[in-house]
């Protein structure tokens, strides 16, 4: 399957979003400023301003290129496979270990108000990859659609949540469970 991308911007090598990672790595989102990462790409604050007007919506944007690089990863996978995979990957992402540590109030309204563009993407790969198995006799029937937005709203509360659930487990006991509770649900 295909890398999907929902646009340019979201190119893997953007000097913008480069150095807005930087930038949120050293010191957060609060503390990253648009000036800061125009002088960190080499670029003018204008040139900024034109694709971003503030730092959060630059910010969405990098968020965006960074998850979907690690979804993309596994988009040739089984559901389940991709879906605890991309767990395991995004849990130990530098930038999301940054963000949930120092930031995470920038995560709420895409998780309580609205879907983001990572979120796009992400159910148009897990509904790709279910659309598949079901092709394949190893998912069950049912739309693919509502199958992957229960994937997905699974997979994101282990994400999220999961660490509150560690001791005495640990990460990969936690996996285990995932990937138990995403193989039943989906089996034909």
């Amino acid at each position: 399957m295909a890398s999907i991308r929902h646009n340019t911007a979201m190119d893997n090598s953007d000097p913008v979003l480069d150095a807005a990672r930087e930038m949120v790595l050293a010191v957060g989102v609060r503390k990253t400023t648009l000036t800061d990462v125009a002088r960190r790409a080499g670029v003018s604050r204008m040139t900024i301003y034109r694709r971003w007007p503030d730092v959060r919506s630059l910010v969405a944007d990098l968020m965006t290129r960074e998850w979907v690089l690690v979804a993309d990863r596994f988009a040739t996978e089984d559901p389940v496979t991709a879906a605890v995979a991309v767990v395991r990957a995004l849990r130990d992402h530098p930038l999301w270990r940054k963000i949930v540590e120092v930031d995470p109030e920038l995560l709420l309204p895409y998780l309580l108000e609205r879907r983001g563009s990572s979120h796009e993407v992400m159910l148009a790969l897990v509904e790709s990859a279910i659309a598949r198995g079901q092709d394949l006799g190893t998912v069950r029937p049912g739309d693919p659609a509502a199958l992957a937005r229960a994937v997905l709203l699974t997979a994101q509360s282990f994400l999220l949540s999961g660490p509150t659930m560690l001791v005495p487990l640990t990460q990969d006991d936690l996996d285990g469970e995932l990937t138990t509770l995403l193989e039943r649900y989906l089996q034909p």
